[in-house]
């Protein structure tokens, strides 16, 4: 039976609670037949979601900027070949 939910270790926790180690985050665990508490690992719901709308947001960065680029570099090439055609005509 979870007695307590998934929640975040306190300092003295994460030294004295090896469960603590791998997330960061507990939930204590009552077992029925023994009444003993014990301790395991969970996740967030909270930190994942958190984390997920950062890596969004960091893709979402990454995008536009590399559309800008594109764009930057498409607006040269035209201009280039603009002059190309440019000094073609005047040549003639």
């Amino acid at each position: 039976v979870v007695a307590q939910e998934c929640s975040r270790c306190s300092g003295f926790q994460m030294k004295t609670i090896p469960a603590c180690g791998p997330t960061g985050f507990i939930e204590r665990i009552t077992c029925a037949p023994s009444q003993r508490d014990e301790y395991k690992s969970c996740r967030s719901a909270a930190l994942e979601a958190q984390r997920f709308w950062h890596f969004v947001g960091s893709a979402l960065g990454v995008a536009a900027a590399a559309a800008a680029l594109v764009v930057l570099r498409q607006r040269v090439l035209d201009r280039r070949a603009l002059e190309k055609v440019r000094k073609q005509i005047e040549s003639i």
